[in-house]
């Protein structure tokens, strides 16, 4: 099953890291946040990705063209241009397709410009900039017994603010960016039937405005609810906060 991760977002809200590179390439860890995405899909075997590019695709082109040499131990012999590569890594097996699919496409617009690499089977999308510890084989359970044309994963964000228990003028209870509890919000990792890719109009839908939306009001839409961990990289304190998880050596999201 193919998983397509759409990188080719501009970032506004991340513009410390965005002027420089792709909102994809920014480092938790040392590593990309694309590269734990794909970690987790990796991690239940789904290791066919197509990655559609946009703002400052260049970069993400330049990582995988060189993934290799920078993570294996290599012989080059100069002025022969010989290259002998050694040893192995765990992301071994993995299939890489970088899609340009335009500077200012939308979301949905990026999906449609996919459309001949995603026409024989059912197929995973999400965006890349969250995490999350789901167990993605129990989301493609769920969605074939649904028999849906799609299906979105919902989750209960953080609060941005802290939450304070007060009694008798006093705080008596300090949570520091507690999970909200009340209502669920789209957290991408969504499941699509190839048939969708018709319902979507061009370059200028979104898939949240458009072809979700489209989906919601044909009933073609179910709901996969992820009460597990999950968190996006909106902004420079969230990315600092992804760190600080990662440092841990505890990210509820390193499945592998």
């Amino acid at each position: 099953m193919k998983v397509v991760i759409l990188c080719g977002g501009l970032g506004t809200r991340l513009r410390e890291e965005t002027e420089f590179k792709p909102k994809p390439m920014i480092e938790i860890g040392g590593r990309p946040i694309l590269w734990h995405i794909m970690k987790i899909y990796a991690h239940f075997k789904y290791n066919d990705f197509i990655l559609a590019l946009g703002y400052k695709g260049g970069i993400i082109r330049d990582y995988f063209l060189h993934y290799e040499v920078r993570n294996r131990d290599f012989t080059v012999t100069l002025g022969k241009g010989d290259l002998k590569i050694h040893g192995g890594h765990d992301e071994e097996g993995w299939r890489v397709t970088l899609a340009e699919t335009g500077a200012t496409t939308l979301t949905g617009g990026r999906l449609k410009r996919l459309a001949p690499y995603l026409q024989k089977e059912a197929f995973m999308v999400t965006y890349g900039d969250g995490v999350a510890d789901i167990n993605l084989s129990e989301l493609l359970s769920f969605h074939r017994s649904m028999g849906k044309l799609g299906t979105v994963t919902a989750v209960r964000p953080s609060s941005r603010f802290g939450e304070l228990v007060i009694s008798n003028g006093m705080v008596s209870v300090f949570k520091e960016k507690p999970q909200v509890h009340e209502g669920w919000i789209n957290g991408g990792f969504f499941i699509f039937e190839p048939s969708v890719l018709d319902m979507i109009s061009g370059d200028s839908e979104s898939l949240e405005q458009g072809l979700l939306t489209k989906l919601a009001d044909k009933g073609e839409l179910a709901v996969y609810q992820h009460k597990g961990f999950w968190q996006c990289m909106d902004t420079y304190r969230e990315t600092e906060m992804l760190n600080e998880i990662w440092k841990t050596g505890k990210a509820p999201w390193k499945m592998w």
